[in-house]
């Protein structure tokens, strides 16, 4: 018996689906809840596109809309229905905000940095979509077409949140000298650390979209973000947790929601029909 099997890891590991959930509705929230003080959009979320009309009342109603959703998972108020939902607003807001400002409008954006601030919203709609495929299937029969066709990307939550996992992870190879410095000083080889977690982000990306050892993969993927979040992220925020429209807190709250989708998906993996 693999030594993973022993001492009931499989029960364990399903029982951290549904604190998992929890997290990412946590992480979200800390990153949309700054734009209600700073009456624009956080810069994971939408572009700064010139010009753009009422952007304080757009910055406020999204923020509202992701709010609600995310308190309607963790209170299962017809949790799946609500994640396709935010899955699918998250995603139409990258491709039809992010996607187009970034291929043509933004600067320097032949530069892999340029797109780093939108892929986070593409993880968020896989990681809600992965959310979804974690909830129990309770609807309706009578659901609309809108709500079967969102169910078919369940099985794209996993792409999407891996393909900026891989993304940020060639970063680490790109801009190494600029994330470097965010390695806790107390540790040596900081050269080594960001390209060890480059290495780490490519290699696991990959092998969690090709269903490669899925469950030990996605579990490691979650751990090596949430110790990120405890030794990088969290000192970042207490340091500095208003500075630069509360940067540090949107960066732990993310690395929240990212570590809690990896999770979902570690404890689903191998269930028939499911992620």
């Amino acid at each position: 018996m693999p030594k993973f099997e022993l001492y009931g890891y499989h029960d364990r590991m399903e029982k951290l689906i549904k604190p998992a959930r929890i997290a990412f509705c946590i992480g979200l929230a800390g990153m949309v809840v700054p734009q209600y003080f700073y009456h624009v959009f956080g810069a994971n979320f939408f572009p700064a596109w010139p010009g753009l009309p009422l952007v304080a009342f757009w910055a406020s109603f999204f923020t509202t809309v992701v709010l609600v959703a995310c308190a309607a998972i963790i209170f299962e108020i017809k949790p799946r229905r609500v994640s396709l939902i935010l899955g699918a607003l998250l995603l139409a807001v990258y491709i039809f905000g992010y996607l187009p400002y970034d291929a043509f409008f933004a600067p320097y954006n032949n530069h892999l940095g340029t797109w780093a601030d939108g892929l986070k919203e593409t993880a968020l709609a896989g990681g809600a979509f992965v959310v979804a495929g974690s909830l129990p299937d309770q609807m309706n029969a009578e659901r609309s077409s809108f709500i079967k066709f969102l169910e078919k990307l369940i099985t794209f939550g996993p792409f999407l949140f891996c393909t900026t996992m891989v993304l940020y992870g060639i970063a680490h190879f790109f801009y190494a000298p600029y994330i470097s410095p965010l390695v806790p000083t107390w540790l040596p080889w900081h050269m080594f650390w960001t390209y060890f977690a480059g290495m780490m982000l490519i290699g696991s990306g990959i092998a969690i979209v090709l269903k490669i050892q899925l469950k030990r993969v996605a579990f490691l993927l979650a751990l090596m973000i949430f110790i990120w979040l405890l030794i990088i992220h969290i000192p970042q925020t207490v340091a500095d947790p208003f500075g630069g429209h509360c940067n540090a807190l949107i960066g732990a709250s993310s690395a929240l929601s990212f570590s809690a989708t990896a999770f979902i998906i570690a404890g689903m993996a191998g269930k028939k029909g499911k992620i």
